[in-house]
């Protein structure tokens, strides 16, 4: 039979929980709102909560010697090796935390539970998700790159993960592509997500509507209340042909396209994987992304160049978890 894995998502807003076969992809998943209030203790305590209880409907179904782990995909930086995560945004009041530790503790102190736990960056499981079972299956080498609130990234090299020296390889959201823009983390400007992570793009289209003597359909979409703008309203305006969103999206997608070129001069990958909410645009993005991308390379770079969307959306980071287990 079939080995089976546990993948976890953790996220500021929901943690998502499934069972994964190797071969047959997830079976089960569940959505958990995410106790953030209650700090690392009381997340840690709701994630042994949710794995052990996942585990047992699972075994009930699932031979538990073909178990092979609990993979969890975690916001911020991951020492992998000693599975400690650091400074994760989005979750208050965590600083420096031992979560591979803990939780084993907490599952077998509070659950009467041993089970194998591995922990990495989401966007690094997301990437492998869609390496093993999604997009990027065809490809050796890739970027995955997210896009929604923030602006992710992991790095698949000869089909397996690339951490770098410290465990932060990936970080595009912090590739820094005009030193005099926007500031957004720890006074940093002119990252990629201060110019296309989804407060940028809102904000930049307000300033486009404001600007613009015709108006826009967006602005109709979102009542005139751009507190109330969002991407989708954008991209339902853009594909009703209004001439202020299809510029905005248009400037998304060059700005990305510049951050995929400096990814694919300075290691030579040539294939990205673009999920993420914001990827829901689709070629209202990919194609000046891809248009940009070969502007700001060598003729000579532009062989197998290619930009596909993600496959796995949602549950990437559960399917990548997984894999983390699978070896």
């Amino acid at each position: 039979m079939s080995r089976w894995a546990l993948g976890i998502d953790l996220g500021g807003t929901a943690i998502k929980a499934a069972v994964v076969c190797e071969k047959r992809g997830i079976l089960a998943d569940r959505r958990f709102l995410t106790d953030t209030a209650s700090g690392p203790a009381g997340i840690v305590a709701q994630l042994a909560t949710i794995i052990a209880d996942l585990y047992r409907d699972a075994s009930r179904t699932n031979e538990p010697d073909n178990f092979a782990g609990a993979g969890l995909g975690a916001p911020g930086a991951v020492d992998t090796v000693n599975g400690v995560l650091s400074y994760p945004p989005n979750l208050p009041g965590w600083s420096i935390f031992p979560l591979r530790d803990e939780l084993r503790n907490c599952m077998e102190q509070q659950q009467g539970l041993s089970i194998p736990v591995s922990i990495d960056n989401d966007a690094n499981a997301a990437a492998f998700g869609e390496a093993v079972y999604g997009a990027g299956r065809e490809f050796r080498d890739f970027l995955m790159v997210t896009l929604g609130t923030g602006v992710g990234g992991g790095i698949v090299l000869d089909r397996k993960l690339y951490r770098g020296a410290h465990g932060t390889a990936g970080e595009l959201g912090f590739m820094i592509l005009d030193f005099e823009g926007p500031s957004l983390h720890a006074g940093i400007r002119g990252t990629l997500e201060s110019l296309i992570g989804k407060k940028a793009i809102v904000a930049c289209a307000s300033r486009m509507i404001e600007a613009s003597q015709s108006g826009s359909t967006s602005s109709h979409l979102c009542g005139h209340d751009y507190t109330k703008l969002s991407p989708r309203h954008l991209e339902q305006a853009a594909i009703a042909g209004d001439e202020v969103s299809l510029a905005l999206w248009h400037r998304v997608g060059s700005i990305l396209g510049v951050g995929l070129a400096n990814v694919a001069v300075l290691m030579d990958i040539r294939k990205f994987v673009i999920g993420g909410g914001i990827s829901g645009a689709g070629n209202l993005i990919f194609v000046p992304a891809f248009e940009q991308l070969r502007r700001s390379m060598l003729p000579s770079m532009h062989e197998g160049l290619e930009i596909v969307p993600a496959q796995l959306g949602n549950k990437a980071g559960m399917y990548g978890a997984a894999a983390l287990c699978f070896g």
